[in-house]
Order: structure tokens, then sequence, then C-alpha cells
């Protein structure tokens, strides 16, 4: 049995002076001098990693090769962003289907588990959330890459595309555990999953501070001078963030289904009923990225309502004092007119009396619209 597989391939989420980003410890892109794309190339028997005889350096995929037939195990090779070139020696070596080689080299893939004769072929969307100081109508709240998985019997082949969600800690947590290694590569396979669904975990509980903040914005009283609609921009930009996370997230989730329901060679069982608590957790953060989709569309909704409403208060006002100044522009209209015979024309008091007469039917006029709200 395996013990404590959880604690291994799942290490506790822990906040830095940076909150939320889950992938900070980990190298972005692959070394400079390195002009392969092969990140780390090694053979476990029984649980652990074969060194090179010649020295502390990965082998190469060839000879990795040699070794898991000689003498048994299984190799794991790493790769970040091969070209088609770099990723053709290693195809024809393991005897990788050509569709999944495409898709592999060319990435941008949705997320989905395929099977070739004796290989499994999976595609993960790694999620990472970008940190800001403030979220603006230009914010960038997640960045997506891709882990693509070929495996065997007795191989694992990771292609890693993007900047972020490098699998080197994962590796060396994992090698640390001989027993879980031994299980072969479908425990590698099982640890990636759980990696990359528990990046699922942080970046969601990031995302729900913003939408919460967004919410306490939209709903709080408006300061003076400000405008519900300048909160707009923002709430359009965190929902595109995260319908990017959506599309990362609901279409594994039946990849992760079949790998904990349905039997396969290349899974061993004492694996694969983990794959059913990783599920577990994958539709748990895909309940919360639709919560996160139908909130912001309430949020957005009632932003736009209340931009309404302080436009329909603007038109009251502006309507409003139309009214009281449409009295003078009347009375001083009829005595602009110049005729000869006109009420009170050449009355001593004439002149104060109207000003008399205008002054007090607007104060009534504003007595009245203030009375009712419209002032």
């Amino acid at each position: 049995m395996i013990r404590d597989l959880r604690a291994a391939v799942r290490p506790s989420l822990r906040r830095s002076s940076a909150p939320y980003n889950t992938y900070a410890s980990y190298d972005a892109t692959r070394d400079p001098s390195t002009s392969t794309a092969v990140v780390d190339c090694a053979v476990y028997r029984d649980g652990r990693r074969l060194k090179d005889d010649s020295s502390d350096t990965c082998l190469t995929p060839r000879e990795a090769m040699r070794r898991v037939r000689d003498g048994g195990g299984f190799a794991w090779i790493g790769l970040h962003e091969p070209t088609e070139a770099e990723f053709a020696g290693i195809a024809a070596e393991f005897g990788l289907h050509p569709l999944a080689v495409e898709d592999a080299v060319h990435a941008h893939q949705r997320p989905k588990l395929e099977r070739y004769d004796d290989t499994l072929f999976t595609v993960f969307k790694t999620i990472h959330y970008v940190d800001h100081a403030e979220l603006t109508a230009t914010s960038e709240v997640v960045e997506t890459g891709e882990v693509m998985c070929f495996t065997g019997r007795d191989f694992v082949i990771t292609v890693r595309h993007g900047g972020q969600g490098s699998l080197r800690n994962l590796r060396h947590r994992m090698e640390g555990e001989p027993e879980l290694l031994g299980k072969g590569p479908s425990a590698v396979l099982h640890a990636i999953a759980d990696h990359v669904v528990d990046g699922y975990i942080a970046v969601a509980d990031a995302v729900q501070i913003d939408i919460d903040q967004i919410e306490i914005d939209v709903f709080s009283p408006p300061a003076k001078g400000s405008t519900r609609g300048t909160d707009t921009g923002r709430i359009y930009q965190l929902k595109r963030e995260v319908l990017e996370f959506k599309r990362a997230v609901s279409p594994l989730l039946r990849p992760m289904q079949l790998l904990s329901e349905r039997p396969m060679r290349l899974v061993d069982p004492d694996i694969q009923k983990y794959f059913r608590d990783v599920a577990d957790h994958l539709a748990r953060v895909q309940e919360q990225v639709i919560g996160f989709d139908e909130l912001l569309n309430s949020i957005l909704q009632a932003n736009l309502a209340q931009a309404t409403v302080a436009q329909n208060e603007d038109m009251r006002k502006i309507t409003s004092w139309a009214a009281i100044v449409a009295v003078p522009t009347a009375v001083c209209g009829v005595y602009g007119m110049n005729f000869d015979h006109m009420p009170e024309l050449h009355w001593k008091y004439g002149y104060p009396m109207v000003l008399t007469g205008i002054i007090g039917i607007c104060f009534a006029i504003h007595r009245t619209l203030k009375r009712n709200g419209w002032l």
C-alpha cells in the first residue's frame, strides 16, 4: 500500500509575503545554456533514481530507454517547449502516435485524455495567479500554460509549455518517496494531475478575494464626484480572466473521472483510487469557477442598474431646474415683446411686482420638487 500518498504529492499551500504566487519558487524557463529541450531525464528502478555512470547529469532519452529495457524500471523525461526536430527522435524512440506528437509540439490544446495503443496522452492546463496591487480594466489576473503527459508501461514523457508550472520540485518530492515511485508511470501521472489541481485551488482562492473587493466597491456608497460606471471595465476584465480559468478547469473533469472509474492497464489499481480524490477537488474548483462567472454577471448587472439609476436622478434634477428657469424665461419673454398696451407696463411698481412674482413662483416650484425628491 502507499503510505502518506497525499503528503508526498500534495504539499501544503503556504501563503508568502506575495500571496497566491503559487509557482514563484519554480524555474520559469529552461536554462538558456541548454541547447536541447530536455530539462531532465532519469531512470527509476524500485522507486529510486539511477545515476549516470560518468556524471550526475541527466541521461539522454536513448540511454534511458536502453537501461529500462536491460534492467527494468521506467524512464521519466521532462521537456520544455520542444520543436518538431527536437521531439522527433524521442517520438520515434518511444513509438508515440503522430497526432499526439503534433498536439504536444504545437500546444494550445484543450485539456483531454486520449489513448493511443499502449500510451495515454493527457493534456493539462496550468494556471498561475498574477499578483497586482490594484485590479484595473487592463489587469492580467491569471496566466495559463500547458503540461502534456505521455504515459506508457515503462516511460513518462512530460512536455511543458509556458513560463509557469515547472515540475522540477514535484520530481524532487517524488524521489524522496521511493515507495510511491515504485508504483510506476501511473504514480507520476497522478502526481502531475494532483499538482495541477492544487494550483487551481490556490488560484480560485485568490480570484475570490478579487471578486469580493469588486463586490464591496460596487455596493458601497460612491465617493463624492465618482460614478458607478467606472467599475464596469474592471468587472468585465475580471470576467474575461475567470472565463479563461473556466476553460482550463471544466474540460479536465471528465478525463479525471475516467482515470478514477474505468480500469486501465496503464494505471496501477493502487493509484487509480487516488484519481477519485483529484476528481473531487477538481469538481469543487469547477463549481467555484461557475459560481464566479454567475456572481460577476450579477455584479455587472447591478453596476449597470446603479449607473442607470444615477443617470435618471441626474435627468430629474436637470428637468427640475429647467422647470424653475422656465418661469422667468416665460415672463421676461412676454414683457420683452415691446407692445404699447401691456398690463402694468407704465405703472410705478410694475417692475418690482414682476420680480416678486417670478421669485415667489420659482420658490414654490423649488419647494414642491424638493418635497417630492426631485432636488
